[in-house]
């Protein structure tokens, strides 16, 4: 079993009504529950963003409109990419990136 990086992209961005954050929660809780012990890390979603160049030059907010992340355990990178199929982002516009990651000591 090897670990994947679920990388969140675009989508429609955090609920307005009460109505509508409670059934996106709902969502999210339901797929991570339909994953099981697959959850490593539940992740988070992210909040204002910078970007350094090599040269050390600091530009505020990130041009990669990244939005979140989770981190599942599966036995490949399809078994990975199928669970991901499932993730409530999606539905919401957005897409998910899925990349395999290693232990480098």
């Amino acid at each position: 079993m090897a670990n994947y990086v679920l990388v969140y992209k675009g989508g429609g961005g955090m609920q307005q009504s009460e109505e509508a954050q409670q059934k996106s929660i709902a969502a999210w809780g339901a797929w991570f529950g339909s994953l099981g012990d697959a959850v490593i890390d539940g992740g988070n979603p992210f909040g204002p963003s910078a970007s350094i160049s090599p040269d050390k030059n600091v530009t505020n907010g990130a041009s990669s409109g990244l939005t979140g992340y989770s981190v599942l355990k599966a036995d490949s990178l399809q078994a990975a990419t199928d669970l991901a199929k499932g993730c409530p982002h999606l539905s919401d516009g957005g897409t998910v990136e899925v990349y395999e990651t290693f232990a480098v000591m």
